[in-house]
């Protein structure tokens, strides 16, 4: 977007230069502001517009009262397209908080990815207000967004939000495909190898008696199981977004033995490699050039080290006995 570019060199202007920078600084402090630095938004890094958009809107009299000083080449906003950066920070914002909570590592994730792609959705309908370059910002997001989700594990996602308490409504699905996610999970219970997967080494006799087994007349009884375990978890009431999925499931372990080892399963996967880029961006930090012979156990202390300490500083101060 040509605004956009108006935006990056505006920040430009003033990240590329401290004279600038201080500059800016001088005429936040006359305002009463607080004294910050814009952001450029960087491709890779999520949000980074938004926050550069609103670090913007936040400092505009300070950025205006500056420029004003100096000579510049700069096409500086307009009030109508300061209005639309505005709108811009304002449709971007559910961005911002579903890619964090998407991002997290202390909670489970995965079973958020499917009800946040319907949140963002329904955010992204179009009204009858809205300008007309916000409906076409709008139509580009939501084409945007189904292509990305063209491209992801679907059958996995709607299992792991069926054995989620919190969503197992299935409501961030279309009606017809909620059935179609309950016959595949009742199917995942019946499977043979599941139930024999215990046996695979054992003796050619025992393996006989197993085959023979199947075919007796307890093999219906057997197939009714299942149906009665997700009829028994779906009568279930499902839970508010405050309450541990988790501890429901330790707590319900017994009552639903036969789908609770599928949630530990699925509910333990990531819905992003964020938490996996953040551990090698420690590492970085620790195995540098002058620190390049430490031992491979030694780096792993150093990280559990570092990530405790990140824990204790978010939950108050800590003392070292």
């Amino acid at each position: 977007m040509e605004l956009e570019q108006q935006c990056r060199k505006i920040v430009g202007h003033f990240k590329h230069s401290t004279a600038n920078t201080a500059a800016l600084q001088v005429e936040q402090g006359a305002l009463g502001q607080k004294e910050e630095p814009l952001i450029q938004d960087v491709p890779t890094r999520w949000n980074s517009t938004l926050e550069m958009v609103k670090r913007l809107i936040r400092n505009q009299a300070a950025i205006k009262a500056t420029l004003d000083q100096q000579q510049h080449k700069l096409v500086m906003l307009t009030p109508p397209e300061w209005d639309k950066i505005q709108r811009l920070g304002t449709l971007l914002e559910p961005c911002r908080y579903l890619t964090e909570i998407l991002s997290g590592e202390a909670y489970v994730s995965c079973s958020v990815v499917l009800p946040a792609l319907c949140h963002l959705r329904r955010v992204m309908e179009v009204s009858d207000e809205d300008p007309a370059y916000v409906v076409r910002f709008k139509a580009k997001f939501k084409e945007d967004l189904a292509s990305r989700q063209e491209h992801t594990n679907n059958a996995w996602l709607k299992i792991v939000t069926a054995l989620d308490p919190r969503f197992k409504d299935l409501k961030s699905l279309p009606k017809t495909d909620r059935e179609a996610v309950w016959t595949t999970l009742g199917g995942m219970l019946r499977s043979p190898t599941r139930r024999s997967a215990h046996t695979e080494d054992g003796p050619p006799k025992k393996k006989m008696n197993i085959l023979l087994q199947m075919g007796s007349d307890s093999e219906s009884e057997e197939e009714v199981q299942p149906d009665r375990a997700i009829h028994r978890y779906r009568a279930e009431p499902t839970t508010s977004m405050e309450d541990c999925h988790l501890q429901w499931w330790s707590s319900h372990a017994g009552a639903h033995d036969k789908l609770a080892p599928l949630a530990h399963k699925y509910l333990a996967t990531p819905a992003s490699t964020v938490p996996c880029e953040r551990l090698f961006s420690v590492a970085r930090h620790i195995v540098q050039k002058k620190r390049s012979a430490l031992l491979s156990e030694n780096v792993n202390k150093l990280v559990c080290l570092s990530n405790w300490l990140k824990d204790e500083e978010r939950r108050g101060p800590y003392v070292i006995v």
